[in-house]
């Protein structure tokens, strides 16, 4: 099993965008000292939801900042962005960091974003797959060309590509950066599982509905002809929430006085591009949710739903929310908690690399 956290920079009410973004760098910092396996950024424009704009920019400079841990997006917003850019900034970014780089991407919503960055509605609802092609075929093949959809243009070289990663100063070949995809429908597994790329499913989510997300991805990914052993490892991942204390409650009353507050202002700030109408969850009620779904509780109960979720699932890669009460010191005691205190307890007493706790 292996543990990242999720950072969303969120902007807790009366706090600074600075602040934020200090309490992303800093949680980075803290997972790799508290030997967890990842670190998955988010990326939002416009919302005090999250502040991190550009998901891969803060990878970079976080992969400058680490020297063991994976860095990943959670995820880069294709509609938002040229494939081809954001292929150029994956193939570097994998090959300065060693092959520390995941890249994650999604469609997003339908959101002002799209009017803004100019991919306008069809982006979103229609150029997802495609872009998605183009974006793969960046990170393998040696040059590319565009003559459909959304992007047409020549022949070009793909430099850097990202399959020339560099040990110890003699070319190799490897496999690239691994890509994942975000998905909330069953239409996003079958475009991830017809192209073999493990999901990413988020925290709204409890274990029966990622078990059929799963199931439904095996499924669609056996019938386009992939291989039985991919099928069955795909590294998909969960995303969650985490809080640690030695009482439950405490747990459940540092996220219900802070969360709450953080979802009224950031997702109550989404403006949709189109008029269309958007329900908003009861802030309290989905805090109170999101502390029923994942681990919420003392070390024990977090390592017991995190072994009933792999159980239930398949999944074994978990990405989790250490940031929910908006405070930067109990964001970092509860990463410690986590890697020292939770960790352990799914691995037998060594951490992700081997070493003895």
């Amino acid at each position: 099993m292996q543990l990242g956290a999720f950072v969303l920079a969120g902007q807790f009410p009366g706090q600074g965008h600075g602040e934020a973004l200090h309490r992303a760098v800093r949680s980075a910092e803290a997972a790799e000292r508290a030997g967890l396996d990842a670190v998955w950024l988010a990326e939002h424009h416009f919302v005090p939801y999250g502040t991190c704009p550009n998901a891969a920019t803060l990878a970079g400079y976080l992969l400058g900042r680490t020297e063991r841990i994976t860095v990943g997006t959670a995820v880069s917003v294709l509609p938002n962005l040229h494939p081809v850019a954001l292929g150029e900034q994956t193939a570097m970014l994998h090959l300065v960091s060693g092959g520390r780089f995941r890249l994650g991407v999604g469609r997003g919503g339908p959101w002002v974003d799209l009017e803004v960055f100019g991919g306008g509605v069809d982006a979103y609802e229609r150029c997802f797959p495609e872009e998605l092609d183009l974006l793969l075929r960046w990170l393998r093949e040696e040059s590319v060309g565009s003559d459909s959809g959304r992007y047409r243009f020549r022949d070009v070289s793909v430099v850097p590509r990202a399959g020339d990663l560099v040990d110890s100063g003699h070319p190799q070949e490897d496999s690239g950066p691994g890509v994942t995809v975000a998905c909330i429908s069953p239409q996003g597994v079958r475009v991830a599982a017809r192209r073999g790329l493990p999901m990413l499913l988020g925290m709204h989510c409890g274990d029966e509905e990622k078990a059929g997300m799963v199931a439904l991805w095996r499924r669609e990914a056996q019938a386009a002809g992939h291989p039985p052993e991919l099928v069955a490892g795909a590294p998909h991942v969960s995303v969650g929430v985490v809080q640690i204390a030695d009482r439950r409650e405490d747990a459940v009353e540092a996220l219900t006085k802070a969360m709450p507050g953080w979802f009224r202002d950031g997702l109550g700030a989404y403006v949709t591009v189109d008029g269309r109408a958007r329900a908003m969850r009861d802030p309290l009620a989905y805090t109170e949710l999101l502390s029923e779904l994942h681990p919420v509780g003392t070390p024990e109960l977090c390592a017991e739903r995190l072994s009933a979720t792999a159980e239930r699932t398949g999944i074994r890669h978990f990405a989790l929310l250490a940031e929910g009460t908006g405070d930067l010191a109990a964001t970092e005691l509860n990463l410690r908690r986590l890697g020292g205190e939770v960790l352990p307890l799914l691995t037998g007493g060594t951490d992700l690399l081997g070493t003895e706790r």
